[in-house]
């Protein structure tokens, strides 16, 4: 869950890499072996996915949720002993990961090795999973779909103080509402969205990094996850196994109707 990369990330077996980040990690599964390496800037997120792989804490884990296009998720515990209609997704370790984005360097490009997360309204600091990680499949963005998402994300940073300014004036607001004061309500919003736009007026419009745009519009991935969930490596070999696993049948939850099986997960020696 990033730039050159098109032999790598549309279904080689192997790629070349830059000599960085060279901690690598075998997933073995019922389907074929997936290697990743693991970002040294995103170091805990790094020191934990070892841990657990030492550990031999993914072993008999699912992937337990496969959206076609978008990506692959496992690591729950849980997943080890489930019965063939148990809903899954929430299990844990008992810890969370602070967020460590490493934006726009590190985004959600194909390949891309992320952690899951609970909601922001739940979890508004963004904290990762202890143990539930996903990969990226995507799809390929053309240019025009990209600036659309450069609006949105623009348009993102001016709703927050605008929804909290919202907020901060509910009482007002739903008294005009009750006397049907539709000209009391525009006005307060207008002074409102003037308000947020003062909060956020230093803070830079958004755009694609280069390497952001070659990779969507050419390789693919999830755009609209970028900033949102840690990104802490990313798929050397066996994207074609990645492939094969988001092409399996799943059920109404997203889990597919016959298992797809973490066996082992073993770190590599460089």
């Amino acid at each position: 869950m990033i730039a050159t990369l098109a032999c790598m990330f549309m279904g080689c077996k192997s790629a070349s890499n830059n000599g960085d980040d060279m901690t690598r990690v075998k997933i073995e599964t019922n389907k074929g072996d997936i290697i990743v390496k693991l970002y040294d800037d995103t170091p805990k997120h790094k020191a934990n996915f070892l841990k657990l792989a030492k550990d031999g804490t993914y072993e008999g884990t699912l992937f337990h949720r496969v959206i076609k296009d978008f990506m692959i998720q496992a690591g729950d515990p849980n997943s080890k002993t489930a019965t063939k209609d148990q809903q899954l997704g929430d299990g844990d370790v008992g810890y969370t990961i602070p967020a460590e984005f490493v934006y726009p360097k590190r985004f959600h490009k194909r390949g891309a090795l992320a952690a899951a997360r609970q909601g922001d309204q739940v979890n508004p600091k963004k904290e990762s999973s202890g143990c539930q990680f996903y990969i990226v499949t995507g799809n390929v963005y053309n240019d025009s779909t990209l600036v659309n998402f450069e609006k949105r994300k623009s348009y993102n940073v001016l709703d927050a103080p605008f929804r909290q300014l919202v907020m901060q004036h509910l009482d007002e607001i739903r008294d005009m509402q009750k006397k049907g004061d539709a000209n009391g309500l525009k006005a307060l919003e207008e002074k409102l969205l003037e308000q947020a736009r003062e909060q956020v007026k230093d803070v830079p419009e958004f755009k694609f990094t280069p390497e952001q745009v070659e990779a969507y519009t050419t390789v693919g991935g999830t755009p609209h996850l970028d900033g949102e969930y840690t990104v802490f490596g990313e798929v050397v070999e066996g994207m074609d196994v990645v492939d094969e696993i988001q092409q399996v049948a799943t059920n109404h939850a997203d889990r597919p109707i016959d298992d797809v099986v973490i066996k082992k997960v073993t770190v590599l020696e460089n």
